[in-house]
């Protein structure tokens, strides 16, 4: 059975328009057993977006940004979440996209960058796609302070973390963003597939 004959829709009730789109879905979903059931579930559509690691060989640092996070900050999280650079694609090619947030956030003008993942972060509630990707940076390549766009309320740190002190701060909770555990682990398994020669 293919994924269109999964699912009967039923009604679609658009609750808010604002930053993002909320809508409300009545719909039957085919069970595993072949019979019908109603379910009614909200999708929160953001838009897709594109996330990065930036790794400089020299220094071995990795590249993160630190900044508010209000839903993070309602749950009783952080407030000023570690992050890598990220933003919404806005219709533009991700690759292209990501370049500019590079810029925006950080000040470093990237020109290579590789594609790694491409995966929803919350399935259940949320149809964001995220583009992952990796590359490498060095200071000859800064060409601005970075710290994100005021009229977007944007107020961005950039740091510049030693690559075993990132993985201790995702040991110790203090990188908690999805994304970025994501990207180090990654990084990480490299590290150990070059040391044991695969």
């Amino acid at each position: 059975m293919s994924d269109d004959e999964l699912v009967r829709p039923v009604s679609e009730t658009l609750l808010s328009d604002n930053w993002g789109k909320l809508t409300r879905h009545e719909f039957e979903l085919c069970r595993r057993d072949g019979s019908w059931q109603r379910q009614v579930r909200e999708v929160y559509d953001r838009g897709d977006g594109a996330a990065c690691l930036l790794h400089n060989p020299e220094t071995d640092c990795v590249l993160l940004t630190r900044q508010f996070r209000l839903p993070a900050h309602l749950n009783n999280g952080p407030s000023m979440m570690i992050e890598t650079p990220a933003g919404l694609l806005d219709g533009a090619e991700p690759a292209e996209r990501m370049r500019a947030e590079l810029v925006e956030e950080t000040g470093y003008a990237i020109s290579e960058l590789q594609p790694v993942y491409d995966l929803y972060m919350s399935p259940g509630s949320v149809n964001e796609r995220l583009i992952h990707f990796e590359g490498t940076y060095s200071e000859a390549e800064k060409v601005g302070e970075g710290g994100g766009e005021f009229h977007e309320g944007e107020d961005i740190e950039v740091m510049h973390v030693p690559f075993d002190e990132a993985v201790r701060m995702v040991e110790s909770g203090k990188i908690r963003d999805a994304k970025t555990v994501i990207l180090l682990q990654r990084l990480a398994i490299k590290r150990l597939r070059e040391q044991s020669g695969q």
